[in-house]
C-alpha cells in the first residue's frame, strides 16, 4: 500500500482546540452521533493523541489522531473521532490503523489470549453532499472469521442554528459556514444577501449570549467558540473579503489570544496567589474555585494544582 502522508489543516486545529479547551461541548456530540444518554456532567477522560505505528522493517511512525478519549458514565466508554473537511481514499485506512493501535495500546495478554478492545468511532464531515453515506465499514477477514464494524458519520451541515442550540451542539458552531461555502461568490456581490449571512450569525452570537447569561456556558468558552469561528471564516473565505469582514465583524473580531487566554491566566494567578495568602490547603480550594467559575476544564484544573502544589494524581482529585 502506498506511504500515506498526513496534513494537519485549520479545521484539525480548530477541531482540537474545542475538544482541548472546551472538553464538555463534545458529549452533545457524542450523544448525536451514538444515540447516548450522557447527562453532560460525566468525567471525560483523555489518551495521548500520539500514537507509533510499526512499519515494515521495524521502524515507527508518529501518527496524531483528532481525538481519543474515555467518557466514565455507568459503563465507561472510548471514543475516537476524526474532524474530515471532505472525504478522501485515505481515510478508512487511517482509522484502522488508529482504531488498531489505540486498541493495542491497552491490549491485554492472560493465558495466551490477546484481548484488545476497538474503540467507539465516528466522522464529523464538514463538507457532505447527497452520496455522502451515514457510515462507514471496517471488515477484516481473519481465519477465525469475518468481523467487521461501523464508523458513523455526523454531517455538520445537516444542522440548522435553531438544531445547534437545542441539541447544544456548540462544538459545530465554529464550522457552520461550511453550510454557506457555495454562496460565497453571491454575498461578494449582492449586499442584501450578505446582511442575511450576517443576520444568521448575529443569531449565534446572541444565543451564545443568553447561553452565558443563563450560566450554562462560561465566558471562557463563549470566547474560544468565537474564536474558532473566525479562524474557520478566515481560511474557508480566504478569497471573499467581504464574506471574511461581514461575518468577522458580527463575531467580533479576533478575541482568544486576547480575551479568553488572559481570562484564564489571570484566573490562574488570582488562585495562585490567593493560595500563598490562605495557606496551601485553601489555597488549592481558591484555585479550584477559581478555575471552574472561570470555566476551566477539569483537566486543566488537576494538571496545574498538581504542578503548582507538588501533589500525585489521586490526592489532587479530591479538590475538584
Amino acid at each position: 500500500m502506498d506511504d500515506i502522508r498526513i496534513t494537519n489543516t485549520p479545521y484539525d486545529d480548530v477541531f482540537r482546540t474545542l475538544l482541548n479547551d472546551c472538553s464538555s461541548l463534545i458529549i452533545p456530540v457524542i450523544n448525536e452521533v451514538f444515540g447516548e444518554e450522557y447527562s453532560g456532567k460525566e468525567e471525560i477522560v483523555f489518551s495521548p493523541n500520539e500514537h507509533f505505528l510499526n512499519q515494515q522493517g521495524g521502524n515507527e511512525e508518529e501518527r496524531i489522531t483528532d481525538s481519543t478519549f474515555r467518557i466514565l458514565g455507568k459503563v465507561p466508554k472510548k471514543y475516537h473521532l476524526e474532524c474530515q473537511s471532505s472525504t478522501d481514499n485515505s481515510m478508512l485506512v487511517r482509522f484502522f490503523e488508529y482504531d488498531t493501535q489505540i486498541a493495542l495500546d491497552e491490549g491485554e495478554i492472560r493465558e495466551n489470549v490477546l484481548t484488545v478492545v476497538f474503540p467507539h468511532s465516528a466522522a464529523l464531515f464538514l463538507r457532505s453532499n447527497a452520496a455522502t453515506s451515514d457510515k462507514l465499514k471496517i471488515r477484516m477477514v481473519t481465519p477465525g472469521g469475518n468481523v467487521e464494524y461501523d464508523i458513523l458519520v455526523m454531517k455538520s451541515q445537516q444542522y440548522t442554528i435553531e438544531e445547534i442550540f437545542e441539541k447544544n451542539l456548540l462544538m459545530l458552531i465554529p464550522f457552520y459556514i461550511f453550510c454557506h461555502e457555495k454562496r460565497f461568490e453571491e454575498y461578494e456581490k449582492d449586499e442584501a444577501k450578505l446582511k442575511g449571512l450576517q443576520r444568521e450569525y448575529g443569531q449565534i452570537k446572541n444565543k451564545l449570549e443568553e447561553l452565558l447569561n443563563q450560566g450554562i456556558i462560561s465566558e471562557y468558552t463563549r470566547c474560544t467558540i468565537i474564536d474558532m469561528s473566525n479562524k474557520v471564516l478566515e481560511h474557508i473565505a480566504m478569497k471573499y473579503q467581504s464574506v471574511k469582514e461581514g461575518v468577522g465583524s458580527i463575531m467580533g473580531g479576533k478575541v482568544l489570544e486576547y480575551e479568553a487566554k488572559k481570562i484564564k491566566r489571570e484566573g490562574i494567578e488570582q488562585g495562585i496567589e490567593q493560595g500563598i495568602e490562605q495557606g496551601i490547603e485553601q489555597g488549592i480550594r481558591g484555585t479550584v474555585s477559581i478555575l471552574k467559575n472561570l470555566g476551566v476544564p477539569s483537566q486543566m484544573i488537576l494538571l496545574k494544582i498538581q504542578e503548582q502544589y507538588h501533589l500525585s494524581q489521586e490526592a489532587s482529585k479530591k479538590y475538584l
